[in-house]
Formats: structure tokens, C-alpha cells, sequence
């Protein structure tokens, strides 16, 4: 892509089409690029607003925390519909929209989670979340468990306001799911929450400005230019780098060099076959040996 496309931008987006989406703070422009880098729509907004996902790009939820309110725009960039909260509720600090009908809201002026039918305008339920909403960065909620990131930390509560989890994350700016697998995409890293375990690096490069994936490929800007990285080939070098990283480990423990286990087995089934070969010309020889001494015998 054109470099002056992407310099200054704030944030990139990458939807399960390969288009890609801009959002520069300087001027609070929201503009989408086919995979090409051909520019498909573009917004010029007149106050700061979180892009939640460009997952389904017939839909694209913004949410503006300064004016109050979320808007939908379609795959051309064209507002679909607009939701006001300063009529119906207190200050609304993030919001997630759970699918076409249903948003999640975190009301900072009363300390509750509220799930909200925007379609019917209507309140279905009302969860008392007393919370510290400093650095807030991002919401998703997903089975009854509440997702909530900050620059620094993941955290996971139940819909009673149990902490089920916390992990630090180092500028963490939003979550994206993909089935059962939450992500959380910060400045230059993506981890993944394994439940049970904690989070895992899944990309990252110290280097990067800005990165995302979406189903097929990892994105990321660095130096204004873009790159993409296979899944599978970034998944094969981290599992290789953590090969020698154990390997390391162990021969500085040991105080003794380790074999890779891979050529060694190799090298003792090569050992193996010559050996069952030799032993089988032996044997030949052996039968060939004994039939001339029998004939000159007889």
C-alpha cells in the first residue's frame, strides 16, 4: 500500500475479506481499502470513536464515548443507524455489541453492566459492576463471562461480579473472538486466553506499529508499510523457537549439549536398516558358501 496511506495511522483493522480499515486520530477519519489498496468508503468524523470489529463488514459498530453514542455503518462506509445514550442512561464508559440486536453497556454513573435491545429499545437485564474504569480499553462478553481489558491487564468476571481471571497484558487495545477463542490485540502482540492456563503470545514483533490478523493472515505496519505473515508458517517458527528456547534450558541445567532428538532418531533408524542389511548379505553369502561345499561333497 501507499505509504501516505498509512502514515499516521492510529489503528488498522482486517476484515475475513482482506480489506483493510484506517483509522487516523489526527483528523478522525475512518477509511476502508479493498486488498489491492483501493479506496472502498471513507468517514470523517467530527469526535474520537472505537472501531469493536470489522468481523462482519455488512455491519461495523463505532462507539464514540465523547458524544454518547454508537453508530453501524455497511461494507461502503455508510451509516446504517445511530443509538443515543444520553437520552435513556447515565455515562456509558464502553459498550460491546453481542450481534444485531443486543448491546452490552457499562455505565459508569451507577456501576452496572446493562444488557440493552437497541431494535426494540428495551433493557433485558441489569448487573451491579462496581468496577475501576481507568485506562479501559476495551469489552466483550461471551457465555456469561464479562471480558474487560485495560491498557495493562485482562480481566474476567461471571455476571455476579466474581473475578474468574486476571492476567497482565502490556498495551492491550481490543479483544477479537473467533468461534470459542478470544484474542486480545495490543500495540505490537496478539495473545490468546487458553482457559486454565493464561495467555499466549500467538504474534508479536517488538518492531511493529500497529498489528491485527483476521482468519487468514497476521497484519501489522512497520516502518509505514504493511506486511503479512501466513498463520501457519508464524504458528511453525514459534513452535521451533520454542523448541530451542527448552533446549537452551536443559543445557544450561545439565551443564551438557543436547542432541536434537529429531536427527538422532533419524541417524539410529538409518543405523538400524544398515545393520538388518548386512545381516542379511552374511546370510545370503552363508547359504551360497554351504550349497558349493555341499556340491563338491557329493
Amino acid at each position: 500500500m501507499d505509504t501516505l496511506k498509512l502514515k499516521e495511522a492510529k489503528d488498522m483493522l482486517a476484515d475475513d475479506y482482506g480489506n483493510l480499515y484506517i483509522y487516523k486520530n489526527k483528523d478522525f477519519s475512518f477509511t476502508k481499502y479493498d486488498s489491492l489498496g483501493k479506496q472502498i468508503g471513507k468517514m470523517m468524523l467530527t469526535v474520537p470513536y472505537k472501531v469493536q470489529t470489522v468481523q462482519n463488514p455488512l455491519n461495523v459498530p463505532l462507539f464514540s464515548e465523547n458524544a454518547q453514542e454508537m453508530k453501524f455503518v455497511d461494507q461502503n462506509m455508510n451509516e446504517i443507524q445511530r443509538i443515543d445514550f444520553k437520552q435513556k442512561f447515565g455515562f456509558i464508559r464502553m459498550t460491546y455489541a453481542e450481534d444485531l440486536q443486543q448491546l452490552w453497556l457499562l455505565d459508569d454513573s451507577t456501576k452496572r453492566l446493562i444488557q440493552y435491545n437497541f431494535r426494540n429499545d428495551t433493557t433485558i437485564n441489569s448487573f451491579p459492576f462496581d468496577i475501576s474504569f481507568e485506562d479501559l480499553t476495551d469489552l466483550l462478553v461471551y457465555e456469561a463471562k464479562v471480558y474487560v481489558l485495560t491498557k495493562k491487564h485482562i480481566r474476567i468476571y461471571n455476571l455476579k461480579f466474581e473475578k474468574l481471571f486476571e492476567a497482565p497484558v502490556d498495551n492491550g487495545k481490543r479483544f477479537r473472538r473467533e468461534n470459542d477463542t478470544i484474542l486480545v490485540v495490543a500495540n505490537n502482540s496478539i495473545l490468546k486466553y487458553v482457559p486454565e492456563k493464561g495467555m499466549s503470545v500467538v504474534f508479536d514483533d517488538p518492531d511493529a506499529q500497529i498489528v491485527d490478523k483476521n482468519i487468514l493472515s497476521y497484519f501489522e505496519i512497520k516502518g509505514n508499510k504493511l506486511y503479512l505473515y501466513s498463520l501457519e508458517k508464524v504458528k511453525k517458527a514459534r513452535q521451533q523457537k520454542q523448541q530451542e528456547i527448552e533446549l537452551q534450558t536443559i543445557e544450561q541445567s545439565t551443564g551438557k549439549p543436547v542432541e536434537n532428538t529429531g536427527e538422532k532418531s533419524n541417524g539410529e533408524a538409518e543405523k538400524k536398516s544398515s545393520d538388518n542389511t548386512l545381516e542379511q548379505l552374511i546370510e545370503e553369502t552363508s547359504e551360497v558358501q554351504a550349497a558349493g561345499v555341499e556340491k563338491l561333497i557329493n
